[in-house]
């Protein structure tokens, strides 16, 4: 059963939904119905109805023959998004080097800190969540509403590939010392070296997450 908080319950049902096919928990291919979403989230279908509708917006899920079909984010649309991104993050590097105040840095720092402590205790969903952190303080921190409005949601997109990035020791322990050594460079106040070094990760983390399960 969901709870009603400060946003409205078919907010609640969509953010529930979008979780859980970024995520993977619904595959792409899955056939999911209203009927079943009711039952399963406990509520009613009016909530279910909007969710879904802001989904078909966001291309999640598309109407097919067999019933609404989740589309998810494909391997494409993941190169495609990191395109995007080797592309602006620069940019938003650079912003954040200029404007950074003494807070986000100390946050930046944190966020590193704390991604090599799990790194040590191979807890992916705590290096993804941390991962996704130290990303949205530069861009939140980077002086530009545009470039962090763009950003932002394709990072949160993304996120069964970051996961998949993460997935061995080996692949993460590299992610984190990408994050370590764009930190040294931000705290260096060197905005040519930082955004060389987040065009560098941002590239391999596109190899990383195309990297099949089984490899």
């Amino acid at each position: 059963m969901m709870d009603y908080r400060t946003v409205s319950l078919a907010d609640q049902v969509f953010e529930h939904l979008e979780s859980d096919i970024l995520s993977g928990t619904y595959q792409r291919g899955d056939i999911i119905t209203e009927m079943q979403l009711c039952q399963e989230l406990g509520v009613s279908r009016t909530p279910i109805r909007e969710a879904l509708r802001r989904l078909f917006q966001e291309h999640l899920i598309e109407d097919t023959p067999k019933g609404t079909m989740v589309l998810g984010i494909t391997p494409k649309d993941f190169k495609d998004m990191s395109e995007i991104r080797l592309r602006i993050e620069e940019l938003a590097v650079r912003g954040f080097v200029e404007n950074a105040t003494e807070d986000d840095l100390k946050a930046l720092n944190e966020a590193v800190d704390f991604q090599e402590f799990y790194l040590s205790r191979s807890d992916v969903d705590q290096l993804k969540a941390l991962d996704g952190r130290f990303h949205e303080i530069i861009y939140s921190g980077c002086g530009s509403m545009i470039l962090r409005d763009t950003l932002a949601p394709l990072h949160k997109k993304i996120q069964q590939y970051r996961r998949n990035a993460l997935r061995t020791p080996d692949r993460a322990a590299h992610s984190v010392r990408e994050h370590r050594s764009i930190l040294e460079a931000i705290q260096q106040r060197n905005a040519d070296l930082a955004a060389e070094r987040m065009y560098e990760h941002i590239e391999n983390a596109m190899d990383r997450g195309l990297e099949k399960e089984d490899a």
